[in-house]
């Protein structure tokens, strides 16, 4: 069985949860991972219009019969990580989440500094989630690890192994990505970034996969990227552009309005490159064209929502397999049978 990994390509924000959770269901993988920074990113996937938002867990929980792994890159705050156990208790995510016993800890002096410090939260714009120097603590070998947390003991695993022992026994395994390529801290839009870098080879070794064991890779992009924070933003429209097109938002994490740009072809053309990526998953295209909304057969779709599809696909390089249509999960086209 393959395993495969799920990036964002832009800014972050560009609809991974929804995109994970239907893979996570239609595919059934034995294992969901984690990669990523931490809890400075929320994934949200709506149910039955109930929208479930997780900083810590897999998003992917939503499959009731996965093994849940947070992998050693990850930073754990172990005070979010209970209060997502509770809030999903409804999904037996306690009886099937591990933690790797190397996973560094966000303590609560991380967050002040995060919050106090004008240069992540005043000029770069940190969530204030404590990621940043919980980083650096790690890199100055002075960080806590999971391990030394009493509380988590039930919960830790080394999870290289447990994937690496499902993918020997041909079991499938989702390995989902945080934030996007645009906040890669080596790739991206440097001082503008995040504390780690973001891109889908950083995602395989944060959970203990070598390059060769990722057969594929999806990067998700959204018709209408969008930021949170300061940085460059090449394409970004005006709040009354954005209000007009209906492309009004908040960030999960911090609340902040998010920034709203143009597709920028170029940036996702670089994105997919250094990536890796194999399929392009395309999200919210209801917001490009309205008359797309809730449609499953690619086949109709109206003109200018297939043109659009096209125009990436041509200018990108690589198939969009994944189309979501609205923001249910049932709201997607999946077209990885026929590329």
């Amino acid at each position: 069985m393959p395993s495969y990994i799920v990036v964002g390509g832009q800014w972050g924000d560009e609809g991974k949860g929804a995109v994970i959770a239907y893979l996570a269901l239609k595919d059934k993988p034995d294992i969901i991972a984690r990669g990523g920074v931490g809890t400075n990113a929320g994934h949200s996937v709506f149910i039955n219009g109930r929208k479930y938002a997780v900083r810590q867990l897999p998003t992917g929980f939503i499959q009731t019969k996965a093994r849940l792994l947070v992998g050693a890159g990850v930073l754990v705050d172990p005070g979010v990580f209970f209060h997502e156990l509770k809030a999903l208790e409804d999904f037996n995510v306690g009886e099937r989440v591990g933690i790797d016993y190397r996973c560094a800890i966000i303590e609560e002096r991380h967050k002040q500094l995060d919050r106090s410090n004008d240069h992540l939260h005043g000029k770069i714009g940190t969530t204030g989630s404590g990621c940043g120097p919980a980083n650096a603590d790690r890199v100055m070998r002075r960080a806590k690890l999971a391990k030394d947390i009493a509380e988590l003991e039930p919960y830790l695993t080394d999870v290289a192994e447990e994937i690496n022992n499902a993918l020997e026994d041909d079991k499938l395994v989702l390995v989902e990505g945080t934030q996007g390529f645009g906040l890669s801290l080596y790739y991206g839009t440097y001082p503008y970034v995040t504390s780690k870098d973001t891109t889908a080879s950083a995602i395989a070794s944060d959970v203990g996969i070598g390059p060769t064991r990722a057969d594929d890779v999806i990067v998700v992009f959204r018709s209408f990227p969008t930021r949170v924070g300061a940085g460059p933003f090449p394409t970004e429209m005006s709040q009354e552009e954005a209000e007009r097109l209906g492309v009004v938002e908040y960030g999960t994490v911090t609340g902040r309005r998010r920034r709203v740009g143009w597709f920028d072809f170029e940036f996702a053309r670089y994105s997919v490159r250094i990536n890796g990526a194999t399929m392009i998953a395309l999200t919210m295209l209801d917001k490009y064209d309205k008359e797309a909304f809730g449609i499953t057969d690619y086949d109709r779709l109206p003109r200018k929502a297939k043109e659009f599809v096209e125009e990436i696909e041509e200018r990108v390089g690589v198939p969009v397999a994944l189309i979501k249509t609205g923001p249910e999960i049932k709201h997607i086209i999946d077209r990885r049978d026929t590329i």
